[in-house]
């Protein structure tokens, strides 16, 4: 009996926390959107988070035989690499 005196005020301490915990959280705004996180997770596709690799371009069989010389700015056609003339 003497342990009755002491539980119920402490029952109704521990259901005032309680209580004033949840009207905190309804008056902060914690219970207005619950399913809008939830979509958003969802819709979240915008851009790639992974960035996606170009392949090289390919270079044009002409512009292979073609090559410019970056010192004069003429064409090397059918000259030799080395600079010994045609070939």
């Amino acid at each position: 009996m003497e342990t009755l005196y002491f539980l119920i005020p402490l029952a109704i301490l521990l259901l005032g926390i309680a209580a004033a915990g949840f009207l905190w959280a309804i008056r902060s705004g914690q219970f207005d959107d619950l399913e809008g996180p939830a979509y958003r997770i969802l819709m979240d596709d915008d851009d790639p988070k992974i960035p996606v690799r170009q392949p090289p371009p390919e270079d044009k069989p002409e512009d292979r035989s073609r090559a410019r010389d970056p010192a004069s700015g003429t064409d090397t056609e059918g000259e030799d690499p080395d600079g010994g003339g045609p070939r």
